[in-house]
């Protein structure tokens, strides 16, 4: 399985980043590689979150995700094309007044044979833009 965590400081509130961070569905506004999100069997705190997203190609998967407002929310893998796992977690504390520490971890396993260093390669690239693109949307709020 290959994995990364990064931290990035956005200065807006805790509650606010969560609330960007848990709005599954808005994420096609803001990054550019998630094509499609339907959410499905909302169950209080927790639910499935079907993802389409372009990658290489075309990626579709389901995690389960459970928050833990306004600290955390984390995922489990429960199917998809290609990955045999995926988990993970936002992480969010205070940074000084206003402003909140995200920590975003994640793990992640592919079916195909796909080098553990390409996995960590593109998690290393793509994470940071990620992050930007939370960071941006939570700010702008």
């Amino acid at each position: 399985m290959a994995g990364a965590t990064k931290s990035i400081v956005i200065n807006a509130p805790m509650e606010k980043v969560f609330d960007v961070i848990a709005d599954f569905e808005r994420y096609p506004e803001f990054l550019p590689e998630v094509k499609r999100i339907r959410l499905s069997n909302r169950q209080g705190d927790a639910v499935d979150v079907h993802y389409e997203v372009e990658l290489m190609k075309t990626v579709r998967y389901t995690i389960h995700s459970v928050a833990q407002r306004p600290q955390k929310l984390s995922w489990t893998f429960v199917d998809g094309e290609f990955m045999k796992d995926n988990r993970g977690s936002w992480t969010l504390e205070p940074a000084g007044e206003g402003k909140t520490q995200a920590t975003y971890n994640v793990e992640m396993a592919f079916g195909l044979l796909v080098p553990k260093a390409i996995v960590n390669t593109l998690a290393e690239t793509q994470l940071p833009k990620m992050l930007e693109a939370f960071k941006r949307r939570a700010e702008s709020r």
